[in-house]
């Protein structure tokens, strides 16, 4: 492993400052990215991904394509060497010789991190278990400054699955660090924000935590509705779910009241949490937020590369 490597694997790691550096390049690249279309020429990102992506596997591989790499990899486990009981950090040693970069998507907490105390290349953590997603927190931060001008002072709403959303705890983390206003959760009792979290936030931030049931009770307050899916199996009986699942299924009817310059943000996939009616409205950005996922991650892998 090379001294003073530079890897993401979560952004608890970087500097406000580093984490800002990344976001203003995805931005710069937002607007001109033909300017950036050879500056990975003759590199290769390697693609781990040891269970199912779309949306990440495509846009990492877009991305270095797009900056005039390629691409090596795998997208099912099984079909690499890992099937005959080859660990993560075999894997990685080996894929270092093939490779300038890697980026990896694990079933297992930690794996992204292993493979980091192994490797000669940078490493990306593209999601490990239910435990980090940091490339989709610089997607939701780049769409924040991109939409709303700037991270910071802000009153953010968080709906749906509070409890188990690897994406709202990383990015509440993160959002916190920017001088964020206020947070006002937006979820079921069985869905609440861990207390462990509510905890560290008041022990270490200067800003304000507000509980509610229902969108509407607050929705003339936000500057950002970021809405992620109830999950059906979370609860223990039908009855519970069927009960509140319509309270947090965003409709025209419950952004009437709304700021206009309000933004509507979501990590997809939607499944029923956001009506289509809900899409025609230029309050919803959460297509256009996943375009800036592929803007972030060309900035990364520049970053982590050394090439700007």
């Amino acid at each position: 492993m090379k001294k003073n490597l530079k890897h993401l694997i979560g952004l608890q790691d970087y500097s406000t400052k580093e984490i800002k550096e990344i976001v203003d390049l995805g931005e710069k690249i937002s607007l001109s990215p033909k300017k950036y279309s050879n500056k990975c020429h003759g590199k290769i990102l390697a693609t781990l991904f040891y269970e199912p992506s779309t949306r990440t596997k495509f846009s990492f591989e877009s991305a270095m394509l797009r900056l005039g790499g390629n691409i090596i990899g795998f997208s099912d486990a099984n079909t690499s060497s890992v099937s005959k009981g080859e660990s993560v950090a075999d894997t990685i040693r080996v894929m270092s010789f093939y490779a300038d970069i890697a980026v990896m998507r694990h079933p297992k907490e930690g794996a992204p991190k292993l493979a980091a105390e192994y490797t000669s290349i940078p490493i990306i953590n593209a999601g490990d278990g239910g435990h980090l997603h940091p490339t989709q927190t610089l997607t939701d931060l780049l769409t924040i400054q991109k939409y709303k001008g700037s991270l910071e002072n802000h009153v953010i709403g968080l709906c749906g699955d509070l409890k188990y959303g690897r994406t709202v705890h990383s990015l509440i983390k993160t959002m916190a660090r920017f001088n964020t206003k206020k947070f006002v959760l937006i979820s079921p009792e069985e869905l609440m924000l861990p207390n462990s979290l509510k905890r560290y936030l008041k022990e270490n931030y200067d800003l304000e935590i507000i509980e509610v049931r229902k969108i509407e009770e607050i929705i003339e307050d936000l500057d950002i509705l970021y809405m992620t899916r109830i999950q059906r199996e979370r609860f223990f009986n039908e009855e519970d779910y069927l009960k509140l699942k319509d309270s947090y299924i965003l409709t025209k009817d419950k952004i009437k009241n709304a700021k206009k310059d309000m933004i509507i943000m979501h990590p997809l996939p939607r499944v029923n949490e956001i009506a289509y009616e809900v899409d025609e409205d230029k309050r919803a950005i959460y297509f256009n937020q996943a375009k800036m996922g592929l803007f972030v991650r060309m900035a990364l892998i520049m970053k982590l590369l050394e090439v700007e």
